[in-house]
């Protein structure tokens, strides 16, 4: 890991240039390939809405860059080196795929609007926060039986043609439950009786999101980040209390954080975009109540 340097006092021959700030790329740490004895760097950049790139780059010529995760805005700053001591320690560091210029343009694990009613009205529009509108419409394909979905479509105004999505996709999207799920309910109620329009395969994504035993990841990802951003255990330490150790050449232990930060969120599986925001329960309460020592009940899932 690289050292980090201390700004220097500004003096009156070293004027302020706020706007200049984010665009230098804040260096978090550096390593040697071992394929190519290159020496690589990495670095966090500024993405959309507030959010930080960590890329890892080839320290010379600044390119080959990689996208090593997806922060966004509300996330301690500190997760940035977290997750940079995640991914240098990984032997299989490097496989990440390139960054494209949609990953300049996107902003990960964004979140409706709070909803002020449980019994959210099923006309209720969600809009995350690349302007992407998701909402239940009446959807009749090539003159067929008319039933209800859940849509997207893109623009704030959701004007234009939308796209059908199942339940599981928007909370997916939002990292949220709520207000999907209670839209939802309230639509299937709604149409209960209603002979002119189908709901079976609405109401199947809603059982199916409620009994599933794959969740969301999102509470587990923030129960530990808050034990490790203070102090109380290092994520080599979570993951050698679920079981999950590696040894070194020299025949040292350690805890398998690619596993841990995978399994939480922060990192992508092999061949993925980016990472996943599900997790299975048997891992969370794995995670939870050997990693963390506390109680499945006390993670909020979102």
């Amino acid at each position: 890991m690289s050292t980090i340097t201390a700004p220097q006092p500004r003096t009156s021959q070293q004027p302020a240039r706020r706007k200049d700030v984010h665009r230098v790329p804040s260096r978090l740490g550096r390593y040697t390939d071992h394929r190519s004895g290159a020496t690589r760097e990495i670095v966090s950049l500024p993405g959309a809405g507030g959010s930080r790139l960590v890329v890892d780059r080839d320290a010379v010529t600044l390119g080959d860059r990689r996208l090593v995760a997806h922060l966004a805005e509300d996330e301690p700053a500190e997760n940035a080196r977290i997750v940079t001591e995640v991914y240098i320690a990984d032997e299989d560091r490097g496989n990440c795929r390139l960054v494209s210029a949609e990953d300049l343009k996107l902003t990960p694990f964004a979140s409706s609007s709070p909803a002020t009613d449980s019994k959210a009205s099923p006309d209720t529009q969600l809009v995350d926060s690349d302007g992407v509108v998701y909402r239940i419409r009446e959807i009749s394909d090539d003159g067929s039986f008319p039933e209800l979905r859940w849509t997207r479509s893109s623009g704030s105004t959701g004007q234009e043609e939308p796209i059908t999505v199942t339940l599981r996709e928007v909370v997916a999207r939002l990292q949220d439950y709520e207000p999907a799920r209670a839209i939802t309910t309230t639509a299937l109620a709604v149409h209960e009786d209603d002979r002119g329009m189908s709901t079976c395969r609405l109401r199947g994504e809603l059982e199916r999101l409620t009994t599933s035993p794959i969740v969301l990841n999102r509470g587990l990802r923030e129960a530990v980040q808050r034990h490790v951003v203070h102090g109380q255990l290092s994520m080599s330490q979570i993951a050698m209390r679920c079981g999950r150790i590696k040894q070194d050449k020299r025949g040292n232990h350690s805890g398998e954080t690619s596993w841990l930060a995978r399994r939480i969120g922060q990192l992508a599986e092999g061949g993925q975009d980016g990472p996943s925001p599900w997790v299975h329960t048997d891992v969370l309460a794995l995670i939870v109540r050997d990693g963390l020592g506390a109680t499945p009940r006390e993670i909020e899932l979102g």
